[in-house]
């Protein structure tokens, strides 16, 4: 079976549904996509939680080292890691569980994006959020 991203429709209404966001992997550097992006999207409305261990804070929100330690739920995760550590993420999203999983443009990981599929996750891979919002949100 091969993975396929939702039709343009599908990611226009998840993008609408989500208010919170959690990106694992998003750096305290400005200079780093994952930063760049997660601003932009706090920006357009969406409340931004970082999943980064050994930072306290990032864009002005408290950070946490895992998902499972955020203390409320998220819409949607946004993965800024190596694809390596997708299964790994796809497990942690299953266990809070999260209704959504974005993998970022560049991370491609064809089995875990299957898995959180098969689990009844929407599921976004190997495309950025940034500019689908901009091209969906904004046309």
């Amino acid at each position: 079976m091969n993975f396929r991203n939702p039709p343009p429709d599908e990611i226009l209404a998840l993008l609408k549904r989500v208010k919170t966001i959690a990106v694992v992997g998003l750096s305290p550097k400005p200079s780093r996509p994952s930063h760049g992006v997660a601003l932009a999207m706090q920006r357009f409305g969406y409340r931004i939680v970082p999943v980064r261990p050994a930072v306290a804070e990032v864009l002005g929100e408290r950070a946490y080292a895992s998902l499972a330690e955020i203390p409320f739920p998220v819409d949607l995760v946004d993965v800024f890691r190596a694809a390596e550590q997708i299964p790994a993420v796809v497990d942690e999203c299953l266990a809070i569980p999260a209704p959504a999983l974005w993998i970022q443009e560049g991370i491609v990981h064809k089995a875990a994006a299957l898995q959180a599929c098969a689990a009844g996750l929407t599921v976004v891979m190997d495309r950025c959020i940034y500019r689908d919002y901009v091209a969906l949100m904004t046309a």
